[in-house]
């Protein structure tokens, strides 16, 4: 098995297309085109985690955060991120990434953070926005199923929890071909009218490609007339961030106690308590600062993330409880997740958990 039948399988998880612009994911070092000998799974690369495929025969390392955001200028091995490089090129070790696209798919990062909670009626915190497209085109009307089912089988068609969505309307197109032409129906020189279904759908914009290829491919005309519309509409199953409801409130200390337990944190750092029962619950793995207002306007009782500035707290103004975690704490999950799309797939493929503690930060 190639290591890209893995990185194809990551991708179709969370496609690399999601990330935010700041990000580098994806395939950071290595060949895709070579054969896999393991996959060890990590959330950070250390020269540890590297050290351990080495030692257990993976050739290919998964891990969340990438190993370089910015470009390399020299790697002559001077600082740990151009050791890991060279080291990971000597073995033949490919490194793939998969981090703010990892953060932004339902299932993911704070979606296993979700699952840890026990939290119910979960949604995506703050939908992406533009980034869909609505696809409008005109078939005649016996390959008007054939062109629906290419289409949706390339990826058009997926609202929330339900796909092969579209809106059909009947009636009756207009055209003539002209010299050269060799038309479907028709004749050269003549106004021809055809009864057409006009197809209307909806698709992310990172797969218009392969969507618009699909319908040429399905289309039975020389040339397809077809539209793509911008949409300002919020993409529900894509984002940042998370919330959800406890089958059952607690009080806040038992919450926070719950917090310390489940992720393994040294410190919970929090707010003012505001003797008010949990029961909604907004979260965000890694650095979530930047969703408070969010959690607010989603009338979460308390917002758990990681990174929390001093100043910060502040702005909950006792309007919601905050609970700091800690960034590896919150994320530290995100291994099973990888773990679990690919021992699904790949059920007798040697795919191991990283026993390296990548964890920077230490409690006294």
């Amino acid at each position: 098995m190639q290591i890209q039948e893995i990185i194809n399988e990551l991708e179709q998880f969370a496609p690399s297309a999601l990330k935010e612009d700041f990000d580098n994911v994806g395939l950071l070092v290595g060949d895709a085109s070579h054969q896999a000998t393991g996959v060890l799974i990590t959330l950070d690369i250390t020269e540890q985690v590297i050290d351990e495929a080495i030692k257990i025969g993976c050739n290919l390392i998964v891990s969340h955060h990438p190993i370089m955001l910015s470009g390399l200028k020299k790697i002559n091995g001077r600082n740990a991120t151009e050791r890991m490089v060279i080291k990971a090129i000597q073995n033949n070790i490919a490194l793939y990434a998969s981090h703010t696209n990892a953060d932004s798919v339902i299932n993911g990062v704070s979606g296993k953070m979700c699952e840890k909670l026990g939290l119910e009626n979960c949604k995506i915190l703050s939908p992406k926005k533009e980034n869909l497209l609505k696809l409008v085109t005109f078939v005649p009307t016996e390959h008007a199923e054939k062109v629906r089912e290419a289409i949706f089988k390339a990826g058009a068609g997926q609202i929330g929890n339900y796909d092969a969505c579209s809106y059909n309307t009947s009636g009756e197109g207009t055209f003539r071909a002209g010299h050269g032409a060799n038309p479907f129906v028709g004749e050269v020189g003549k106004i021809h009218q055809e009864e057409e279904v006009r197809i209307e759908t909806i698709l992310p914009a990172y797969l218009k490609g392969r969507i618009i290829g699909a319908l040429l491919n399905a289309h039975p005309y020389e040339e397809v007339a077809y539209d793509l519309y911008p949409l300002a509409n919020e993409w529900t199953t894509t984002g940042i961030g998370m919330v959800g409801e406890l089958p059952h409130e607690v009080d806040e200390a038992t919450f926070l106690n719950r917090l310390k337990n489940t992720f393994q944190t040294g410190c919970v750092r929090y707010t003012n308590l505001l003797n008010k029962p949990i029961k909604r619950v907004a979260l965000c793995g890694g650095s979530g600062s930047f969703l408070l207002g969010k959690a607010i306007g989603a009338k979460a009782d308390v917002f758990v993330t990681g990174d929390i500035k001093y100043h910060q707290f502040a702005d909950a103004e006792d309007r919601i409880l905050i609970a700091d975690i800690g960034h590896f704490e919150s994320e530290q999950y995100t291994k099973e997740v990888f773990f679990e799309i690919l021992t699904k797939k790949f059920s007798n493929f040697a795919i191991h958990l990283s026993n390296v503690n990548t964890n920077p930060v230490n409690y006294l």
